[in-house]
């Protein structure tokens, strides 16, 4: 009887870092084990790494168990063991993650020719280890006013997910899906790929370029596109805010048109409301960033530090400083 050898079309590494996200993870590794499943053969295969092969804990407490360490991966490098893909898997408090050996473990398998991934926030680890210069990356929309300011050489897109010659990232989520099916895709066809959305009861696969949060009509609750289009200028001028004046000439109506606008659909001055979403901006830098507060007063559209302190004191009743102190209190604890 003959025996057919069926190829492994990619072999994973994800290296679980503390605080990963569980839903990116099980998101993304879930696809593969379902592909084996409708192929009739094991086309995938994985393996699961952390620093010292010890458990590590995900962001809601579940500890997961891993078969290797940096040290054993190192081992496994330049032998027939080595991945095709070494996936990072991380989650919240991300920007507190310093591992020199985590970075230049990545840096050598990067240099071997295997594919790096990155899942959720693990765009910022690999940033960190210096492989986004100049790329294309995904980050999760929550971190990624933090991301950018950090990490200025990196090209990051509000996208689900990003796959920039040998580097793939995505936003986490339900985004990791996403990104496997079309990795799937890539490797074997639209079939595959059909079998196993039925298979995890999703009805397609999005598109790396759809939007990571609701769109703004869901989101606030607004159904005047005028107001939504004026809405999505503030959000794209923060760090130097448009005056009313320039926003009225961009929507074709007059200052008192925006105002009366606002004061029916958001319920305050569209002034207020461009001051609280460059505050909030101001407030994931403060959380996310070591950023000084001045010069996340600058990125936010503040011509000086005391007005932004100001401002943000009575928003959110503490002082930017006072964010920051809380913040790594919270950390500790």
């Amino acid at each position: 009887m003959n025996v057919v050898n069926h190829p492994i079309r990619r072999s994973f590494v994800f290296f679980l870092v503390p605080d990963f996200t569980m839903i990116a993870f099980a998101t993304a590794l879930d696809p593969l084990r379902s592909a084996n499943r409708m192929l009739g053969y094991e086309a995938y295969r994985w393996r699961l790494a952390s620093i010292d092969g010890k458990p590590v804990r995900a962001s809601n407490g579940v500890e997961c168990a891993v078969n290797t360490s940096l040290e054993d991966e190192r081992k496994k490098m330049s032998g027939p063991e080595r991945p095709n893909m070494a996936v990072v898997c991380s989650g919240i408090n991300v920007e507190r993650y310093q591992n020199r050996s985590a970075f230049a473990w990545l840096r050598e398998e990067y240099n071997r020719g295997v594919a790096i991934g990155g899942l959720c926030t693990g765009a910022h680890i690999l940033a960190a280890a210096g492989l986004l210069s100049n790329k294309r990356c995904a980050i999760h929309w929550e971190n990624l006013p933090g991301f950018s300011e950090a990490f200025p050489k990196a090209n990051v897109f509000a996208d689900l997910f990003e796959i920039d010659q040998n580097i793939y990232t995505c936003a986490g989520g339900t985004a990791a899906l996403d990104m496997m099916l079309k990795l799937i895709g890539d490797d074997f066809d639209d079939n595959l790929v059909n079998r196993v959305c039925e298979q995890v009861l999703t009805d397609r696969v999005r598109s790396p370029t759809d939007r990571q949060r609701l769109p703004l009509r869901a989101r606030l609750g607004v159904q005047n596109s005028k107001v939504l289009t004026i809405i999505e200028l503030m959000e794209a001028n923060l760090s130097e805010p448009l005056s009313l004046i320039e926003i009225a000439d961009h929507v074709d109506l007059s200052r008192r048109q925006i105002e009366r606008l606002f004061r029916t659909e958001m319920g305050r001055s569209p002034a207020r409301y461009y001051l609280e979403i460059r505050l909030d901006r101001a407030r994931h830098l403060l959380i996310q960033s070591s950023m000084p507060v001045v010069e996340v007063a600058v990125a936010c559209g503040f011509v000086s530090a005391s007005h932004f302190s100001k401002c943000y004191r009575e928003l959110y009743a503490r002082s930017p400083q006072q964010e920051r102190v809380d913040r790594k209190q919270l950390l500790v604890a």
